[in-house]
C-alpha cells in the first residue's frame, strides 16, 4: 500500500457532531507510530482535541504497536501534539470557548511529502432529533441512488 493511499476517516464523528469548520494540522509522531499509521492501524474511539498551555493536543487516539519495532516501541494511547500556527491556534481556541464548540479529529492521512496530517473540525454536538434526521436523509439518498441505477 502506497503512502498516498492512507486516508483513515473518523466516521462516527459526522453522526455525533455538526461540523462547522475544518483545518489540516500536522501531528508529532515517533518512528514506530508513523509506520503503524502507514499500515492504517489507527482507531478514533473517544478521540478529541484539547488545549494545554496554548498548544492543541489530541487525546485518546489509538495507534497500534508496530510489530517490527522491537524494544523501542510506543505507547498505543497517549496525548499527541498537533502542529498549527499561533494565529490558527488562537482563532480556534477563541471559537471553541466562545460558542461552546468541540474540536474533533475527522481523519488522519499521509500527504504527498510523506508527513502524517490530521484533519480537525469544529463541531457542535447534535441532539437526538438531529441524529434521527441525518439517518432519515441518508436512507432517502440511498433509496434515490438505488432507483437511478
Amino acid at each position: 500500500m502506497s503512502d498516498a493511499n492512507v486516508y483513515i476517516k473518523n466516521r462516527p464523528v459526522t453522526f455525533e457532531y455538526a461540523i462547522e469548520d475544518k483545518l489540516k494540522a500536522g501531528i508529532v509522531l515517533t518512528g514506530s507510530e508513523i509506520k503503524s499509521v502507514r499500515l492504517s492501524k489507527v482507531s478514533f474511539n473517544d478521540c478529541y482535541c484539547f488545549y494545554s498551555h496554548g498548544e492543541l493536543w489530541l487525546k485518546n487516539l489509538h495507534i497500534a504497536i508496530y510489530i517490527n519495532a522491537g524494544y523501542i516501541s510506543h505507547v498505543p494511547v497517549r496525548d499527541r501534539k498537533l502542529l498549527l500556527t499561533k494565529k490558527e491556534l488562537r482563532k480556534w481556541e477563541q471559537k471553541a470557548k466562545e460558542k461552546g464548540l468541540t474540536i474533533v479529529p475527522l481523519s488522519i492521512f499521509i500527504n504527498d511529502k510523506g508527513f502524517a496530517k490530521v484533519e480537525i473540525g469544529l463541531g457542535k454536538g447534535k441532539k437526538l432529533h438531529d441524529k434521527r434526521e441525518s439517518t432519515k436523509n441518508r436512507e432517502v439518498e440511498r433509496e434515490m441512488k438505488r432507483f437511478i441505477k
